[in-house]
């Protein structure tokens, strides 16, 4: 089943330039989705509380990323953070940059 995991998460991210792992009910979640939403991005919603091994993601997410809350977001294939993180990107000009790229 990890292997299943890792290859679909991996997959996930690698498939799509803007990924959020987040949950259903999760206000940094729904924050950080609107952000995106602002800036005309179309963000890959993973919603762990769907998704039948959420659990099993979210772990491997932990150990990939070493973050185990959500939201946890990818642009361009690189491990942003969450929230705070995206908004401190946005803050200091460099979210811009980085949607540039993709």
């Amino acid at each position: 089943m990890a292997a299943k995991i890792k290859t679909e998460v991996d997959n996930i991210i690698a498939n799509n330039a803007v990924v959020v792992f987040s949950k259903t009910g999760c206000p940094y979640c729904t924050k950080a989705i609107n952000l995106l939403k602002e800036h005309g991005v179309e963000a890959k919603i993973v919603d762990l509380n769907s998704e039948e091994n959420g659990a099993a993601i979210q772990a491997y997410l932990m150990e990939l990323t070493g973050q185990r809350t959500v939201p946890n977001i990818f642009i361009g294939q690189k491990h942003i953070g969450g929230c705070d993180d995206l908004f401190r990107l946005e803050r200091s000009g460099q979210l811009k940059t980085l949607f540039a790229k993709i």
